[in-house]
């Protein structure tokens, strides 16, 4: 029976489980470990991505927080388990055993979870978290977990890229009526502003996340009054300390005229006027006859607003051609990642216990060396040197640790020296202990202020948009025996 989409189904899509927020074959899986009495074996899984996103040299992880609300709200509740009990194989006939719904109905969070916290600068294969518990729990999180890491990571990134062609001016994300869906406009504007977004658009995301909210009048109130003039004296009545119009609805260069006009008389009454936003035409050209009139008219400090299907690549030409331009305004081809729609990152097992209680560790092959996965219960350990960093290594936690050399893992027999350094932490940190969170949530706030002093601290080089430098990250010496032994053995059966 299909729901009637209404505002009574709206309010229930977002539900306090979300546990049926995954793939099928996740619970044909957890039902095959069920079937083959493996549900409780101990398993460890990584979540990661394979390539930079954007052509680029870095990424923004983002997303963690969302993770920690689905797992902690992890269970079945009766609901969810009649609509399985519905579900059919190609026979007609149940898909599910009772016995196993019973099964996940009983089900409490058990895993232990570590995690890279949000904001932090990672780069290919550094697992983003890495989740350990029974098998049949860790594959059920697989889905929901990679929708939130993969998407707000992505967006995250996109912003950091944004920001830095902005060079230190204001950005305002407003991508929400171009955004996938409710839940994509509200990622989307908590991601950006993880990534450096000053502000948003999205009212919602404002009061849901703190993040400072900001906006004016659109085309449709200039073309509401009869003249243009008109519409911005309305507007500055009504709003005297909000007053940034929008002046290319006619005549671009008369629409700044006019504003300046209008500014004389907000003076007058006490206020100031915060700026023009320009949305068409050439923003070079018409930004430095704007900040021209501004300045002869008396309004120096007034700022001029650009919009206009703006990402890092336009603004970064944009200021190469002079513009006059402080604050950009970034919408579609942020909070939808335009040109990259995908991270593209993977979830995958690293260890199961076997049968005598060992670990057994796992490697996943492919013809592709970069979609080889690393075995092991994975720990990223950061150097630095004068609180800089200055390389990255994976290690498996369950071997000795050799810190000597960095082995490239797409390219056997190539390493690199380790280099000088003064400090080291491992990067993945406690979230839950055997289902307990055991993590502090830091303010979204803090999030972007760990964010921002990351990207202060890594290689201008490694940042810049075009031919950015690499940062050195390569396995430690014994996880890259431990995989190459693998990697025989597995094309040796």
């Amino acid at each position: 029976k299909l729901l009637k989409l209404d505002m009574d189904t709206l309010s229930t899509l977002y539900r306090p489980s979300l546990s049926l927020l995954t793939d099928l074959y996740q619970l044909t899986m957890a039902y095959g470990y069920w079937k083959n009495d493996m549900a409780e074996r101990e398993a460890v899984f990584h979540l990661f991505f394979r390539t930079n996103p954007f052509k680029g040299s870095f990424a923004v992880a983002a997303g963690l927080e969302y993770a920690i609300g689905l797992m902690q709200g992890f269970h079945f509740p009766q609901d969810d388990l009649a609509y399985l009990a519905t579900l059919t194989g190609n026979d007609e006939k149940p898909l599910f055993e009772q016995g196993f719904l019973d099964y996940l109905g009983n089900a409490k969070f058990e895993c232990t979870v570590d995690a890279i916290p949000e904001g932090t600068i990672v780069f290919p294969h550094e697992p983003l978290l890495r989740i350990r518990g029974p098998l049949y729990q860790c594959q059920l999180l697989e889905t929901a977990l990679l929708t939130v890491v993969n998407f707000q990571t992505l967006i995250a990134t996109k912003s950091a890229r944004v920001c830095r062609a902005a060079a230190g001016d204001s950005v305002l994300e407003f991508g929400l009526r171009r955004a996938q869906g409710i839940d994509g406009g509200l990622s989307a504007s908590r991601a950006a502003y993880i990534g450096g977004c000053q502000s948003t658009s999205n009212v919602l995301a404002g009061k849901l996340f703190g993040i400072p909210v900001r906006g004016t009048h659109a085309h449709s109130w200039v073309m509401s009054f009869d003249t243009e003039l008109e519409s911005f004296q309305a507007y500055a009545k009504a709003m005297p300390n909000n007053c940034v119009f929008l002046v290319d609805t006619y005549d671009t260069v008369e629409g700044v005229q006019k504003a300046a006009e209008v500014g004389h008389w907000l003076r007058a009454q006490g206020h100031e006027l915060a700026g023009i936003r320009l949305d068409s035409g050439d923003l070079a050209d018409l930004s430095i006859k704007a900040r021209k009139i501004l300045d002869e008219a008396g309004f120096p400090k007034a700022r001029i607003v650009a919009s206009n299907d703006l990402n890092d690549d336009t603004i970064a030409q944009l200021k190469a051609a002079g513009a006059q331009i402080t604050v950009w305004g970034v919408g579609t081809k942020l909070a939808t990642s335009y040109d990259q729609p995908a991270l593209g990152g993977v979830y995958k097992l690293g260890a199961i216990r076997g049968k005598d209680g060992e670990w057994d560790f796992k490697v996943k092959l492919s013809e592709q060396l970069i979609k080889v996965s690393n075995p092991g219960m994975l720990q990223v350990r950061r150097y630095s040197a004068g609180g800089k960093p200055v390389a990255d290594m994976l290690y498996n936690q369950e071997q000795p640790l050799l810190e000597a050399r960095l082995m490239d893992p797409l390219n056997a027999g190539v390493s690199q020296p380790i280099p000088a350094h003064e400090h080291s932490e491992n990067l993945l940190v406690p979230i839950f202990e055997a289902g307990k969170c055991v993590y502090q949530i830091p303010s979204l706030q803090a999030v972007r202020e760990h964010s921002l002093a990351q990207q202060a601290a890594f290689p201008a080089s490694m940042l810049q948009l075009q031919n950015a430098s690499e940062f050195p990250v390569g396995l430690e010496e014994n996880l890259f025996q431990l995989k190459m032994s693998l990697i025989q053995k597995a094309k040796a059966q």
